[in-house]
């Protein structure tokens, strides 16, 4: 397994649309681990798409509970257990997620019961195990180290992630408004993954979306992050690429490639990806 990050989903925002990407979910194979980070709405499609046997499924982690970053986490667990899952799962990430679990458990229980019972599987409850972020202390999984820091994305607790093995590292911000402590966090980082949005295309958004009023374009200005800042961090991060991920929008046909380019050409030149589906990166 060569290392890598495959962006499943990068779209950023719960909503999809006709033609449109999938919300947020990520693939981070390093070391010969596998980490799912995020779990929005078609993370199971994705990994299987990358050749992910679901059965072989071991750790997620989850920035936090907004629904387009783990909508899915419950599917995907069921969908790897009747795919032949039998080892367990640890699943990292804030507080909430084990109450999540018990309330989709019971939302399956009868489909869970049967299958026990006239399928001999084994109990899928007792496969899946939660770990609280603490972002005052590391943790380690397998060979890797991971880092948390608390992010700027109110009104919910959210974590930006460091991991790193072999002397190489990746950061995923997590969704965040602009924050100038993330370039410590990510200082010298192999890869540095950022949420961003382009700030001239939030009216026609707003437009598209139509049931929501000033207090979401409220929302994405005060906890999220301008594409522009993004490039900023990662220059002073000094990280050796930089990938656009969680994109803001990512489908108006009205803002493309070329838009989101010219946003950070004047604070970063390096090595650059701006997420699509399925989009591998090599480390």
């Amino acid at each position: 397994m060569t290392d890598h990050v495959a962006l499943l989903g990068t779209k950023g925002g719960p909503a999809i649309r006709t033609g449109s990407t999938n919300p947020t979910s990520n693939l981070l194979c390093l070391s010969g681990q596998r980490v799912v980070v995020d779990c929005g709405l078609g993370v199971t499609r994705g990994l299987v798409d990358q050749g992910m046997a679901l059965k072989d499924l071991d750790q997620i982690v989850i920035t936090h509970l907004h629904s387009d970053h783990y909508l899915e986490l419950g599917p995907l667990l069921h969908t790897a257990w009747v795919a032949g899952l039998k080892t367990p799962v640890t699943v990292h990430g804030p507080e909430g997620l084990a109450e999540y679990w018990t309330h989709f458990l019971a939302s399956m229980q009868n489909d869970i019961a049967i299958r026990i019972e006239d399928e001999g599987r084994p109990d899928l409850a007792g496969l899946v195990h939660f770990k609280v972020v603490d972002p005052t202390r590391g943790f380690t999984i397998g060979p890797l180290t991971v880092r948390a820091m608390a992010t700027l994305h109110p009104p919910v607790t959210c974590y930006a992630y460091r991991f790193e093995s072999a002397g190489k590292s990746v950061v995923f911000s997590g969704d965040t408004s602009y924050m100038p402590e993330m370039a410590a966090f990510a200082a010298g980082a192999d890869l540095l993954i950022h949420e961003a949005m382009l700030g001239e295309a939030l009216p026609a958004l707003m437009a598209r979306i139509g049931n929501g009023d000033d207090r979401l374009m409220h929302h994405w200005l005060r906890a999220h992050t301008l594409a522009a800042d993004a490039a900023r961090i990662a220059a002073a991060a000094g990280v050796k690429a930089l990938a656009l991920n969680h994109l803001i929008p990512s489908d108006d046909p009205a803002f493309g490639e070329a838009e989101w380019q010219a946003s950070i050409a004047a604070d970063w030149s390096g090595p650059f990806y701006l997420g699509h589906d399925g989009m591998r990166i090599p480390l």
